[in-house]
This record gives C-alpha cells, sequence and structure tokens, in this order.
C-alpha cells in the first residue's frame, strides 16, 4: 500500500493532470465530450473547411448555371468567391443562379450546409467563450457563499449515503460540494440539490474550487485507498484545520491515512464484520444498531455539547434522551458511570434520543 501511495506521487509529479481545462476550472456540470478543447476546435474548423469545399464543388460543377453580372464569365477565383459570400449569407449580388438546377442546389444543397456551418460556429462560441464564462460566474458565486460547508471527494454508494445522512442530519443540501470525476454521478448530486464539481479530488485546483479551507469537513470516499489517502495528503496541504473523515477498506491502511492527517477513519469492512459476527448470536441487535446509525431510523444517536441547565446532573438525570457515554476534558466516561458522573461545562454527550424528519432516497449503483 505504501508503495503504491508513492508511486502515484511520483506520477503526479512527473505528470500534468489528465483532466482539460474546463475540467481544471472546477466548471460545474458541463457536458463533456471526451476530447481536449484544442482537439474539439479543429475538428470543428476541419468539418466547416470541408463543408466549404464541398459547395465549392457542387457550384463549380454547376458553374454554367450561374451568371456574372460583370464580365459575363466564371472562373475557379469567381466560384471561390461565390460560395464563400454565399455561405457567409453576405451576396453581393454580382453573380447569381440564373438556371432552375442551380436555384434548386442553392435552395436544397447549399441552404442546409450554411445553416449547418452557422450552427458549429455559434455552437463553438457558445462552448468555448460563452458557456466557459457563465460557468466561472457560477462558480465564483457559489464559492461566496460557501463557509462551514462540506467537501465529498467521491459519490459511489458509500458517498452518497454520507451526503443523504448529512441532510438528514440538519446540514443544507446546497452546501454539501461534491467531487467526482464521473459525469454520471456529478449529475446526480446535482439532482439530489448538492453543488458539484467534476474534478479529480488529489488536484490542488479542484479542491481550492471547492474552498476546503473554509469547509466544516472533507470526506474522502473514493472507492480506492491509495486515492483516498492522496487525497488527504493534499487537503492538508491546503488546509490544516480542516476536519477530515476518510473511507478506508483494509485494515492495514488505516495508520497510514491517520499518518496523512485524517482526523477520523471509517473501515466500513470491518463494521460490517462486526454486525455480521452479532447477528450469528442475536437477532434483534444487528437491525437496532444499523437503525441507530441512520438518521431515518426509530432512534438517532447524535452527539452535542451540554446544555446549561445538564450541567450538575448525572448521566441518567439528563432528560432529553439516554446519554451513553461523555467526552470530559480528554476523559471517555463510560455508561457503567451513568449514575455516578456528574456533567461538566463544556461536555460532548453522545444521546440516544427520538428521530427528527428524515429522507431516504434510493442510492447509485455501484
Amino acid at each position: 500500500m505504501r508503495e503504491a501511495v508513492e508511486r502515484r506521487l511520483q506520477d503526479r509529479r512527473r505528470t500534468k493532470p489528465s483532466l482539460r481545462p474546463s475540467q481544471r476550472k472546477g466548471r460545474l456540470l458541463h457536458v463533456r465530450s471526451g476530447l481536449s478543447a484544442e482537439k474539439t476546435l479543429l475538428l470543428r474548423v476541419g468539418i466547416v473547411a470541408a463543408l466549404i469545399a464541398l459547395v465549392i464543388a457542387v457550384f463549380w460543377f454547376d458553374r454554367d448555371g450561374l451568371k456574372d453580372q460583370i464580365d459575363g464569365h466564371i472562373s475557379f477565383p469567381d466560384i471561390l468567391y461565390f460560395a464563400m459570400i454565399t455561405v457567409t449569407t453576405v451576396g453581393y449580388g454580382d453573380i447569381v443562379p440564373v438556371s432552375h438546377t442551380a436555384r434548386l442546389i442553392d435552395a436544397f444543397a447549399v441552404t442546409p450546409i450554411r445553416i449547418f456551418i452557422w450552427f458549429i460556429f455559434l455552437g463553438t462560441a457558445y462552448e468555448l467563450v460563452v458557456q466557459r464564462i457563465v460557468e466561472e460566474f457560477r462558480l465564483s458565486r457559489i464559492q461566496k457563499q460557501l463557509q462551514g460547508h462540506i467537501v465529498l471527494c467521491g459519490f459511489g454508494h458509500s458517498g452518497f449515503i454520507a451526503a443523504q445522512e448529512t441532510v438528514s442530519k440538519g446540514h443544507p443540501a446546497d452546501h454539501i460540494v461534491v467531487i467526482d470525476e464521473s459525469e454520471d454521478r456529478i449529475q446526480l448530486a446535482a439532482d439530489c440539490g448538492f453543488v458539484g464539481l467534476l474534478g479529480d479530488g488529489t488536484s490542488e485546483d479542484t479542491l481550492k474550487n471547492a474552498c476546503v479551507g473554509k469547509a466544516k469537513a472533507v470526506i474522502v470516499s473514493t472507492g480506492r485507498d491509495d486515492t483516498t489517502i492522496l487525497v488527504i495528503l493534499t487537503v492538508r496541504h491546503l488546509s490544516a484545520a480542516t476536519k477530515i473523515v476518510a473511507n478506508i477498506k483494509q485494515e492495514e491502511n488505516i495508520k497510514l491515512a491517520n499518518l496523512s492527517g485524517a482526523d477520523l477513519v471509517v473501515s466500513p469492512p470491518k463494521i460490517g464484520g462486526y454486525l455480521m459476527a452479532d447477528a450469528v448470536e442475536t437477532r434483534y441487535a444487528t437491525p437496532f444498531l444499523c437503525d441507530l446509525m441512520s438518521a431515518g431510523g426509530q432512534m438517532v444517536l447524535s452527539e452535542r455539547r451540554a446544555e446549561p441547565d445538564e450541567v450538575g446532573l448525572t448521566m441518567a438525570e439528563v432528560t432529553a434522551g439516554m446519554v451513553v457515554q461523555v467526552h470530559s476534558h480528554g476523559r471517555d466516561i463510560p455508561f457503567t458511570e451513568r449514575n455516578r458522573y456528574i456533567i461538566q461545562p463544556q461536555d460532548t454527550l453522545l444521546i440516544i434520543s427520538p428521530p427528527t424528519d428524515a429522507r431516504n432516497p434510493s442510492p447509485p449503483a455501484g
């Protein structure tokens, strides 16, 4: 695992990011063509040139149907000139179609080509200029509103559940920024009300566009431990204070994630193993624990500071719910002390209580 991370770090030093320039700008929810902007422009220039050449060829083979009002003679430069002013709809009237065939060709062959060429011009101008300006304006406006938000790197199954649970616990959906390299997942994130950034979570530019320095927390769930650790390193490099929660699959990589700067590491396979082991000997414990972890369950496990009117009470005397643990000045007070421990100011309570309203949409496949 360590060798894999080191190799990927070396690859990042040797090579530039594989994202297109528009992606490195952090454009929101744009349609990706699969080609770079330069290749797209060259391809369209080639199509336009081919269509103009086709118009020139058509006019040349039907030059007898054209009339030059100046000298009465149609030469190849005249055809080239007439094709260009016809395609651009300028039309000076010095060369005109006079035969029925020439007029039909101009109406049913050249006119569709002319319209198609203008569509290419307008589409290219919108995609390469107007759309980028609009997207950068939208991104700038969103960035000004981001403060205390959550950045989610990776919108697979686990990332989707994490985002929905975060919303269920009261965090606004439009203050969750989703980063993923899959356009389909970014579109799904937008449909859910999140802010979507199509890009690489290991890229500093992408993370800066997501304003990780002002984020409340960054959740890293990329699906690969080496990628997750790279994201952690990059986020920690950009912000020393932002809380990082990481999803790590292999238990041996948990230590690496912690050393990389993660504040909290969650290992779904490990948690799943605990639940399955409990399910062997019990029937109701595992469903209850799963229900407890979900904001839409019958009971909710939450964490908060002790209220002023709770200070001085024992854990058992708190009426807002069942206090199962207290974190006090670096110490964890267990449930067994609930009748003896007196709650102090600034204590953090872990409470099981009735849930608030929750939503449970279906997660994405994969």
